[in-house]
């Protein structure tokens, strides 16, 4: 066990190294699980289940919209109630099983008609995302139940980061290499055996990290028992009325997954169509992830040294250099290509990081303007922004493909095509970068801030617990 500060009594925990992983692994369980699905799904459906583009693109935005309903309403009521198993971490053993069960239905391709595999994909895929937000919503909330302390919650993030993009190189280079092994191909629909086999193996991958997430973390800061009953659905627009950094955090994060899912959904198109060696997927693809794994444990060095902002620019400068690099560099010059796909890499991995260990902070403000510590709603509307960030990843590559003319069946692409791959993969990201870079510019929580807000909240609770033990 690590040495617990003077000022614990104010809820500043330093956690140990075993608590530290066990709450990475949650998030690198959910990676395994429906960022697989979020890489590849489009892809399996154009190339493998047979959809047509247009049709995945309006079934991804589809998905978003139930989410716009579901999330807000999920995270009220996480924050209302609590489980057997803890008010946050019993959600990720309840529903680890679903969760696992529906990731390997989305890649079963049954025996139907055209439209029946529609309305296949359409259920599979909804009641996924469904089911992924009652896993999603309670562990985001359990970052900002551990503990107080900012620093400790970056190493939190960093850890958690890390164990991320450990699955991200599993998921980028795993599974192309694991497919064909299996089939001898990825895209045709004589695959579609090795897709479910290699789906099975990450899904139990990803059951056995959510419990071991569940069994190695403890809940400390929380929502008393007589402010859970006070929360209501209602909390959901009182809190983006009167919290500006839960508005700005969720600006944030839908350009930047927006971002981050636009351009790895092309990376599979473009090395099979543009460069014209699908064995090369995995390399490319892994290379999105590879360089966080190096990268990583330095963020909270560079956070003390740097400072927020200033970290999240520099960041989001080098990522735009590699996107403008995917865009305009010959297809021809494969070594450079590979080398700009590593710049946008080590400046995006930076960013996507660092934003995480952003939500304790608003969720802080939150509390200590309103007295109430709504971790579930806040993660809740952030995580509605996150995924339909995400959904930008099926929807508008989807729709470039169909306009640009891109046929599945055909082995070579028109140039239309081609340069519809290459602005999916380097220009639309790398413009959503510019807007997310304005973005962050109105993101104004201090540290010094956030110390004072913390030691005030729990000032004011201790007085009312003080003044309730004695009435």
């Amino acid at each position: 066990m690590t040495n617990q500060p003077e000022n614990i009594d104010k809820g500043f925990y330093k956690l140990s190294w075993l608590e530290r992983i066990a709450f990475g692994s949650g998030d690198m369980a959910q990676n395994f699980i429906y960022q697989t699905v979020t890489t590849y799904l489009l892809f399996f459906y154009t190339n493998v289940y047979g959809l047509n583009p247009a049709f995945a693109a309006a079934m991804f935005l589809g998905v978003r919209i139930i989410d716009a309903i579901w999330d807000p309403v999920l995270g009220a009521l996480v924050d209302m109630s609590s489980t057997r198993f803890g008010k946050y971490r019993g959600w990720m053993l309840i529903m680890a099983l679903p969760l696992t069960a529906l990731m390997i239905l989305c890649f079963v391709v049954p025996d139907f008609s055209k439209t029946g595999k529609e309305v296949y994909a359409c259920i599979t895929y909804v009641a996924l995302s469904i089911v992924y937000t009652t896993v999603n919503v309670p562990f985001g909330a359990l970052n900002a139940a551990l503990t107080r302390d900012q620093q400790e919650i970056t190493i939190l993030t960093t850890v958690r980061m890390w164990l991320v993009n450990v699955a991200q190189v599993a998921i980028t280079y795993g599974v192309p290499t694991i497919v064909i092994a299996f089939s001898g191909t990825m895209d045709t629909p004589e695959a579609r055996g090795g897709w479910l086999s290699t789906i099975i193996i990450y899904g139990v991958v990803g059951f056995g990290a959510l419990l071991f997430s569940f069994s190695g973390t403890k809940e400390r800061v929380l929502i008393s028992k007589e402010d859970a009953a006070k929360v209501r659905i209602t909390d959901l627009f009182t809190e983006l009325k009167n919290n500006p950094p839960l508005v700005i955090l969720s600006l944030i994060f839908i350009t930047a997954f927006g971002i981050m899912a636009i351009g790895n959904s092309a990376g599979t198109y473009f090395i099979k169509y543009n460069i014209g060696n699908e064995n090369w997927v995995g390399l490319f693809n892994v290379i999105s992830a590879l360089p966080a794994l190096l990268i990583l444990p330095f963020i909270p060095w560079l956070r003390k040294k740097l400072g927020k902002k200033r970290l999240l620019y520099f960041s989001l400068v080098v990522s735009f250099i590699g996107y403008a690099g995917l865009f305009v560099l010959p297809a021809s010059n494969i070594t450079i290509i590979f080398m700009a796909q590593t710049v946008r890499s080590i400046g995006f991995c930076i960013a996507g990081a660092f934003i995480w260990s952003l939500i304790p902070e608003a969720i802080t403000y939150g509390e200590w303007k309103s007295g109430k510590r709504i971790s579930g709603i806040a993660n809740a509307l952030i995580g509605f922004f996150f995924k339909f960030g995400l959904a930008l990843g099926g929807f508008v590559p989807g729709m470039v493909l169909a306009q640009s003319g891109f046929n599945a069946d055909i082995p070579i692409q028109s140039d239309a095509a081609l340069l519809g791959i290459r602005l999916i993969l380097g220009a639309i990201p790398g413009t959503l970068v510019l807007v997310l870079m304005f973005i962050v510019s109105k993101y104004n929580l201090t540290d010094t801030q956030l110390i004072t807000y913390g030691e005030e909240i729990e000032t004011r609770n201790r007085n009312k617990n003080h003044i309730n033990h004695h009435s």
